[in-house]
């Protein structure tokens, strides 16, 4: 389960809040925090943010950027807009000790949200009171024809790894795949591997070479820890690639493997494996590699 601590969150998001707004902002701020019973303010305050906020990036030192990881479960607002902010900052102030009240309020939010408005609410999910009751809004997200949405739901956000049982989470990196949402942002993408993913993952690969269709190396970051006589043959076939990009990522599926001939097909390259074993080689590194790629294709 995921554990944050709510107090130092809410005293960060604060301090980045108040740098990241004109003093008559956080004033008007600061006046929509709501009494206990009384919601709104706080629901046209949500809704008018942008019109107050702007919608900048927000400005993050690198001191709070990892207080915020280590309060926040591996949170990650670096990318996130001031109105953005905002909201979920709002959302700290919304009383909650009414469960049932609390959780009718964030289901209506939902319920009328605009794009803009279902993105902060998705990234508030690892920090909103009671997690246990957003698992089917994480999934509705997962399957959000939205874009932004679903990068929410799926990118620096530690609740889908968290709380999303073994379906929905390999649902989610499915669709991260088919939509081009990137692998190296889904926080928990190594712990939460599994077999069931590993195979189809397997298939999908299957399916995109037999269409002569450009795969991402990066979906066998999935796969090198269940790597068997059934998805081996896989990886000889990228390790005798011709993109470097292929090779690359066989190697490092090699190195996460347990599995014997994995582990001698690695043997064979040492150049690369000394180059894995001293981190100038990763799947953080291959991650940059390909987005390189594809700004240049």
């Amino acid at each position: 389960m995921l554990t944050y601590q709510a107090e130092a969150l809410r005293d960060l998001f604060t301090a980045v809040v108040r740098q990241n707004v004109s003093p008559e902002v956080w004033k008007w701020l600061s006046e929509k925090v709501t009494p206990a019973g009384d919601t709104r303010q706080f629901n046209i305050a949500f809704v008018s943010a942008p019109r107050k906020t702007g919608k900048a990036v927000v400005q993050v030192t690198k001191e709070q950027d990892a207080a915020i990881r280590e309060a926040g479960a591996g949170l990650n607002i670096t990318t996130w807009t001031t109105d953005r902010l905002c909201r979920i900052w709002l959302l700290f102030s919304l009383d909650h000790t009414d469960r049932e009240k609390y959780f009718q309020t964030i289901e209506q939010l939902f319920l009328t949200a605009e794009v803009n408005e279902l993105v902060a609410l998705y990234s508030a999910l690892a920090v909103l009171p009671y997690p246990e009751m957003w698992v089917k809004r994480c999934a509705e997200g997962i399957r959000s024809s939205i874009g932004a949405a679903l990068g929410s739901v799926a990118c620096n956000n530690p609740y889908p790894a968290a709380y999303l049982d073994e379906q929905a989470w390999n649902q989610l990196v499915l669709k991260a795949i088919f939509t081009d949402t990137p692998l190296n942002e889904i926080i928990g993408l190594n712990e939460r591997s599994n077999a069931d993913l590993a195979i189809t993952l397997s298939d999908y690969a299957h399916e995109r070479w037999a269409a002569h269709r450009f795969l991402n190396p990066l979906v066998w970051r999935c796969v090198g820890k269940f790597i068997n006589a059934a998805i081996f043959p896989d990886i000889e076939r990228l390790n005798a690639s011709p993109e470097d990009y292929n090779r690359e990522a066989a190697a490092l599926a090699c190195y996460d493997s347990g599995y014997l001939p994995a582990q001698e097909l690695l043997n064979k390259n040492p150049n690369m494996k000394s180059s894995i074993a001293s981190g100038q080689l990763s799947w953080e590194t291959l991650a940059e590699k390909m987005k390189n790629y594809v700004l240049q294709s």
